[in-house]
């Protein structure tokens, strides 16, 4: 039995095909070359500034296409589903539209369910997807039946060294005498959704094994928080060696840095994700000077790999602001499609897309991109795509560790001083 998508898919296939050959003269329509890309992207709500980024990232590399001829006889298009607040009904309905259209022949997005549920409906619609969301959901849904799910492919590695390398890290950090642990204790603080809580978890299991104590242990629901003091009193009552917030909205992590720096303890203050949202800084002033956040997936802006440079350098020439994780994340996305079109010699064999998209091995601003058959991730390891720890010195974003790619060296955040 066919999906309602793809039946949906066909119903608009024939309909498109009935109107060309009763409409098909010498002036046939002059577009039937252009290829639309669907992009599933939080454009409003409490995440817009990575909806922002995400448009923009696939938009460069859709004009640079476009105007270098276009691949394998297509010109490219983007259309744009809003996602919202992620909610599993605002994400149905983007993708209900996108797949709905006769046009699109590929989608992506940095994250749009936070579950990644969609990926069920792209399968079903045989619909090529890449995507750069939380990789545990991800790989749940795919690892089962890899082959079911040839639709769908990850820039984002396995999520299991945000669990573990924190820990490793500051226990590191200890080793070479640049901070001390007098007491072992973490402050751990999450949001109540499948990615910050699926990271503060294996974060607890982890520092609990290394013979940690958790002296806070709390989790906001998910939305804009603008008061953090109570929790924070908490953190203050009781003082840890660590303090962590997994919160990935900017606008919430902001409001918790400067929340904290009103009465700071003598902490290493690690944050998840949202320090490398440019909007981060920008609501934060100097008052960032210190965080520390990791990525998987992050652009490696070092001499070793000078793509993240050449990547960086053209969007903010091209938008007059740097990006963040996800605009140069997608442009790549988007251009490992433009290889699978290359290959294949064509966009509309979504088989052959998938296959090709199966076989990428190239380098792309994060690393070398190769993914594993049996999770449909990207390859995670100094190697291949590596957790990369950043420090926030004067709204400039230094990558301190792994040594392999460090551009710089930790420096003691100024409150711990």
């Amino acid at each position: 039995m066919k999906s309602k998508f793809a039946g949906n898919r066909l119903r608009h296939m024939l309909m498109t095909t009935a109107l060309i050959a009763a409409f098909a003269t010498a002036s046939a329509p002059a577009f039937a070359d252009v290829v639309k890309i669907g992009l599933l992207a939080p454009i409003t709500g409490p995440a817009a500034a990575d909806g922002q980024e995400f448009q923009r990232g696939v938009q460069m590399a859709i004009d640079e296409a476009n105007a270098a001829g276009g691949v394998a006889g297509n010109t490219f298009e983007l259309v744009v589903g809003d996602v919202k607040d992620q909610s599993a009904g605002n994400v149905t309905s983007a993708v209900e539209r996108l797949l709905g259209d006769p046009g699109v022949q590929f989608m992506l997005t940095g994250y749009a369910s936070l579950t990644n549920f969609e990926i069920d409906n792209m399968a079903e619609a045989e619909m090529p997807y890449m995507l750069a969301a939380t990789s545990q959901q991800t790989r749940d849904i795919i690892a089962p039946s890899p082959d079911k799910y040839m639709c769908c492919w990850s820039l984002t590695p396995s999520f299991d060294a945000y669990n573990t390398d924190v820990t490793l890290f500051v226990e590191k950090l200890a080793a070479d005498g640049k901070i001390t642990l007098p007491t072992k204790k973490v402050a751990i603080i999450s949001s109540d959704n499948a990615y910050s809580k699926t990271i503060s978890e294996g974060m607890k299991k982890t520092f609990k094994e290394k013979g940690w104590t958790i002296s806070v242990d709390e989790i906001v629901p998910f939305g804009e928080v603008t008061d953090w003091r109570s929790i924070l009193a908490k953190v203050r009552e009781n003082v840890p060696d660590v303090v962590i917030n997994t919160d990935y909205l900017p606008g919430n992590s902001a409001s918790f840095l400067n929340q904290f720096l009103e009465q700071p303890t003598k902490s290493l203050v690690f944050l998840q994700y949202a320090p490398s949202v440019p909007e981060f800084v920008e609501l934060t002033g100097k008052k960032s000077n210190g965080v520390i956040y990791n990525l998987l997936g992050g652009a490696l802006t070092t001499p070793k790999n000078p793509r993240a440079d050449e990547v960086a350098a053209k969007f903010k020439a091209k938008y007059g602001v740097e990006s963040g994780t996800y605009g140069v994340g997608l442009y790549e996305m988007t251009n490992v499609y433009f290889d699978a079109v290359k290959k294949v010699g064509g966009a509309s064999d979504h088989a052959a897309i998938m296959k090709a998209l199966s076989e990428t091995d190239k380098q792309v601003a994060e690393g070398r991109l190769k993914f594993d058959p049996a999770t449909h991730l990207a390859t995670q390891g100094d190697d291949y795509i590596p957790i990369t720890f950043f420090q926030i010195w004067d709204g400039q974003r230094t990558l301190i560790s792994p040594e392999k790619y460090a551009t710089g060296a930790f420096k003691p955040q100024p409150w711990m001083q």
